[in-house]
């Protein structure tokens, strides 16, 4: 039996952290303003793994699973989260939303032509949106680059939802 894939709650400080393990696939939430004894009953109650930067976690009796982030830097932060939790591949690249992390579904361009560029319009032909925010994604340069970062930190990273055919 395959072992679950690891889900996240971050801190307010760890935003950049989390928009990169939603880009890999991972079910993070953001817990903006969140209490350490809210993180920590959330964390247990979605057996997540809480990701945080806060000391006082550890000093806490019994905390759930916990990765005490040690950088201020994201690049560095993630290379913990992935050494940490021993994340070796992603569960799906540019599969969930970047802002609410809801899982995005492939869609039809006419469905979206007028919520994007008119560049985008005339040059893509894949776009995914997100059914609860309504963010549309579409493959491009920045894309590429984000894909080349993350297997130059030797995680392997698929085709995104836009790709899947």
């Amino acid at each position: 039996m395959a072992a679950a894939t690891p889900m996240f709650i971050a801190d307010a400080s760890l935003g950049r952290l989390v928009t990169w393990l939603r880009l890999l696939g991972y079910d993070t939430t953001y817990a903006r303003g969140a209490s350490v004894a809210e993180l920590l009953r959330r964390a247990r109650a979605e057996q997540r793994t809480l990701l945080t930067r806060n000391r006082r976690v550890v000093l806490r009796r019994d905390p759930p699973p916990y990765v005490l982030v040690e950088s201020d830097r994201y690049r560095q932060q993630l290379r913990q989260v992935v050494n940490a939790c021993g994340l070796d591949a992603a569960p799906g690249f540019l599969v969930r939303c970047l802002r609410c992390n809801t899982r995005l579904e492939r869609c039809e361009p006419a469905t979206v032509c007028a919520r994007v560029p008119r560049y985008v319009r005339e040059t893509q032909t894949a776009f995914a949106r997100c059914p609860t925010c309504g963010r549309v994604y579409w493959p491009a340069t920045h894309v590429d680059r984000m894909r080349r970062e993350l297997e130059g930190m030797g995680l392997h990273v698929g085709k995104d939802v836009t790709s899947e055919r």
